[in-house]
């Protein structure tokens, strides 16, 4: 491997949607930084069976209006 092009490897805390806590390391942001997930494993529909939506920061209704006029026909 060559020398000082990896980034650095160091722990971090990942916060679940259900508050649980973990540490792991990364190489995201700096040793000590706290990361909080939108979606995991507790909450993907993938892995619950249960559809429901997340939106964060007005998301959802963004996309609903940038393309509310697809589909639809202009004369």
């Amino acid at each position: 491997m060559k020398a000082n092009i990896h980034p650095d490897y160091h722990e971090v805390n990942i916060i679940m949607t259900d508050g649980t806590e973990f540490k792991t390391r990364s190489c995201m942001g700096k040793a000590g930084e706290t990361l909080r997930l939108d979606i995991d494993p507790k909450s993907h529909p993938a892995w619950t069976g249960q559809q429901r939506i997340v939106d964060t920061g007005g998301q959802v209704a963004k996309f609903n209006k940038k393309f509310a006029s697809i589909g639809t026909r202009k004369k």
